[in-house]
């Protein structure tokens, strides 16, 4: 390629007919065809050889195209087709110099490349410059006919050709004005084009419908060389604004845009050498598809590699982005808009189909993005959703209103956030992410709901149960006649509560009917339930109630003291009551009693199992004819409310009085030693005969006092030493127990009394008050101080006694 100052140059076709592509591309680069549009045109020059075709060229449009040196002689100078931009012409104007026809140097294919040249220059051309000799002007022979023939005859394999301005430029005119050559020259052409076989459809149309025809003519380049540059730039003048209307160009309906252009020179020649019809109509179309493709392949790419877009994509996937919809339209119509601005000039219908396919591969490719967005907008409103809900709870809003204005509230932010997020281009539906993100919230409302009332339902439960479990428990504990009656008011009180606790609660839930009875009705039957449950436990301590009963009312008496048995106490009566209290807690165990309905347990029982006469019969094995116990029902009572059996009953009531006889035993055993310890004095008429036999020895002691001084001391010594052996306490285990533990006990205690006595006889007489003879004398003789001086007495051996550091033996039992 050749490029001077102001002008590109490149061979187009060679000499063997190869197109030369890489040229081309190179040279619509350097000259920046591509941005030209529809705003250029393509002159090119047709004539024999070495008739000027350059040379003119070059004058004319500043072009640097190879010239014929006339000294070296007439030979071919231009081989193929060679194009050139021009200088200094607006708009771009494109100028072909094709190979000159009638060359020696091709031979017998001359004919064949001249008729392939004429008709690319034809297709591809808006004017076409006719080359041809002052001197050929109206001259039957003349070496411009076979030329004008072969246009005429080519033109014919166009289908639908474009008016294309042929240009017939009369070089080294003669003195003979050009208002008289042109009119010749007119009718030399009209008869070449009526001698040119036609199509049936172009029979008579006349040559004015193909071809706008124009003449110049020119002075000789080597004779009057001022002069021709003179003419040439007169000319030169017409091929500025070309393609404007009313300018030299002729119809331009058929023009390729220029970025098009060497795609369909390309296609057009391949055409042409494979002998075909040239359907320039087709062609258009189809340089059209393929540059739009193109185009729209370059925009795709250019999209994907855009940063505005990969910052997009990449942020898209961690959260959602304010002004999606807005950032992405934008991007779209930007790679949209420079599409439309590239594809502007090729066919109308091949553009739209093209910029259709490009939007749905760029919506393709954007609809991921598009649906992570969506997915964003879901999960975030669904989680805020979550928040506002819990927290219109937790402010004591009614659950079916907060649930109601949370879901109305936060699908219109879903809304919101998808109109946001439109991508206007594509007609994209979120009505299903829509539908999912309402199915979640109505699930998670549901969840919530159901956790709300399982807490409710929770909460009026454990109300319940702390509230019958305790009482229940203490009612049947302190088993009587009003043990049932008060459970079961208990039991419709606390229901009545819990239930109108409840009810109100489930207002705010806004549930139908029949639920809320439901509810309700459940919770009342828990209320039996753990009413029915109690009593089963309970029931199912029975026997240590019993034992627990019978022994507070039989170890303790009516003030709840614990109960001496000193032989007073009538065992038989206190043993029947407390049986009797214990029999009274089975009957009221024995079955739920829930309903109020009567039955006949206590008495059932009471006649069994207490009743003298009865438990007679029933010991009685030959003699009894039925044991109202031996059956597994009560009457009157469902088997489903029975706590106890009949057999059951008869077999834990031998069982209580099994392990009760032996406190009745203990009681009875400890009653009648207590009245052997209380009866230690002698019998009436043993007392009579001391009294009667020691009458003369009580008179000798009245007759000395002395005796009774000493007697008095002995009393003191004796009362002294059974404090200190607690001789009483000793025998209350028995005789021989008694007189073991006395015997080892006696010497020590004696032992110890006296060295008491030794040291109380080492302290000073002014200390001792016994030893003054007048306080003695006067205690002897003062009777009224006899008594207090022997309690003293007493008192001091016992204290005395009870504090020596010998201690006693123990007790053995």
């Amino acid at each position: 390629m050749a490029k001077s100052e102001e002008c590109c140059s490149t061979q187009l076709i060679d000499g063997d007919g190869i197109f030369n592509d890489t040229g081309i591309d190179q040279f619509i680069k350097e000259v920046k065809l591509g941005e030209c549009g529809l705003s250029y045109a393509v002159v090119s020059i047709m004539g024999p050889q070495s008739s000027g075709k350059s040379t003119l060229l070059n004058n004319l449009f500043g072009t640097n195209f190879r010239e014929m040196d006339a000294f070296k002689g007439r030979s071919q100078t231009t081989k193929g087709i060679w194009l050139a931009n021009c200088a200094g012409i607006e708009p771009c104007t494109l100028v072909m110099d094709l190979e000159g026809t009638d060359g020696r140097e091709r031979g017998e294919d001359d004919t064949a490349f001249e008729k392939q040249s004429a008709l690319f220059a034809l297709a591809v051309s808006d004017i076409v410059l006719i080359n041809m000799w002052c001197h050929d002007i109206g001259r039957e022979q003349a070496a411009n006919k076979p030329l004008l023939k072969t246009v005429f005859q080519v033109m014919m394999r166009l289908f639908s050709p474009r008016k294309t301005t042929l240009m017939f430029v009369i070089r080294d005119k003669t003195r003979t004005p050009l208002e008289n050559l042109e009119p010749v020259l007119r009718e030399d052409i009209q008869k070449i084009w009526d001698s040119v076989p036609k199509p049936q459809a172009h029979k008579e149309t006349p040559l004015s419908e193909f071809f706008n025809v124009e003449v110049v003519a020119l002075s000789s380049y080597e004779e009057k060389e001022e002069q021709f540059k003179e003419q040439v730039a007169n000319l030169r003048q017409r091929f500025f604004h070309s393609i404007a209307p009313g300018g030299l160009a002729g119809d331009r309906r058929g023009a390729v845009p220029a970025s098009g252009f060497s795609f369909s020179a390309q296609q057009i020649w391949k055409v042409i050498k494979e002998n075909k019809d040239l359907d320039l109509p087709a062609h258009k179309v189809m340089v059209a598809t393929v540059r739009c493709e193109e185009i729209a392949n370059e925009k795709y790419v250019s999209f994907m590699a855009n940063e505005n877009w990969c910052l997009l994509e990449e942020a898209v996937q961690s959260g959602p982005i304010a002004g999606f919809g807005k950032k992405l339209n934008s991007i779209l119509y930007t790679f949209l808009s420079e599409y439309e601005a590239e594809a502007t000039y090729f066919d109308e219908g091949v553009r739209s189909a093209k910029r259709k396919q490009l939007e749905e591969k760029l919506l393709q490719l954007v609809q991921p993005a598009y649906q992570s967005m969506l997915g964003h907008l879901r999960s975030g409103t669904l989680e805020k959703f979550k928040e506002a809900f819990e927290k219109a709870l937790n402010g004591g809003e009614g659950f079916s209103m907060a649930a109601r204005n949370c879901t109305e509230s936060y699908m219109a932010l879903f809304d919101e956030g998808c109109a946001d997020a439109v991508v206007e281009l594509a007609n994209w539906d979120s009505s299903k992410v829509r539908d999912k993100l309402h199915r979640d919230i109505d699930a998670h409302v549901a969840s919530v709901r159901a956790a709300k009332l399982s807490e409710l339902t929770s909460s009026y439960e454990a109300k319940l149960n702390e509230a019958l479990s305790g009482p229940v428990e203490a009612l049947l504990d302190g088993a009587s006649n009003e043990t049932w009656p008060a459970i079961r008011k208990l039991l419709q009180r606390e229901t009545e509560s819990a239930i109108s606790g409840l009810s109100g609660a489930l207002s705010g839930f806004d549930m139908d009917e029949q639920t809320k009875d439901k509810m309700l009705t459940s919770l009342e039957d828990y209320a039996r339930g753990v009413v029915e449950a109690k009593a089963r436990e309970e029931a199912g301590r029975v026997l240590i109630r019993m034992k627990d009963r019978f022994s507070t009312l039989f170890s303790h008496d009516s003030d709840s003291m614990p109960r001496v048995w000193t032989g007073k106490e009538d065992i038989r009566a206190i043993t029947k009551t407390a049986r009797s209290a214990s029999l009274k807690l089975l009957s009221v165990m024995a079955a739920i009693r829930l309903d109020d309905n009567a039955d006949n347990i206590e008495n059932t029982l009471s006649s069994a199992l207490v009743d003298t006469k009865n438990n007679a019969a029933v010991t009685d094995r030959s003699i009894t004819a039925f044991d109202p116990l031996a059956s597994s029902t009560w009457e009157q009572v469902p088997p489903a409310k029975t706590l106890i059996t009949p057999v059951q009953c008869k077999s834990l009531w031998r069982q209580f009085r099994a392990e009760t006889e032996y406190s009745v035993t203990q009681a009875i055993s400890a009653q009648e030693a207590n009245k052997r310890n209380n009866n230690w004095l002698p019998p009436p008429w043993a007392i009579v005969a001391l009294i009667v036999l020691g009458f003369n020895e009580f008179m000798t002691l009245l007759r000395n006092p002395l005796y009774l001084g000493v007697i008095f001391v002995g009393f003191l010594i004796m009362k002294a030493l059974w404090v200190q052996l607690d001789i009483s306490g000793e025998f209350r285990n028995g005789a021989l127990p008694g007189l073991l533990s006395l015997s080892t006990k006696f010497l020590p205690t004696v032992m110890n009394l006296l060295r008491k006595l030794a040291e109380e006889g080492q302290i000073p007489a002014n200390n001792n008050p016994q030893r003054n003879p007048a306080v003695a004398s006067k205690g002897f003789q003062n009777g009224s101080t006899s008594s207090d001086l022997s309690s003293s007495a007493s008192s001091e051996v016992t204290s005395s006694g009870n504090g020596t550091e010998y201690s006693s033996p123990t007790k053995e039992d």
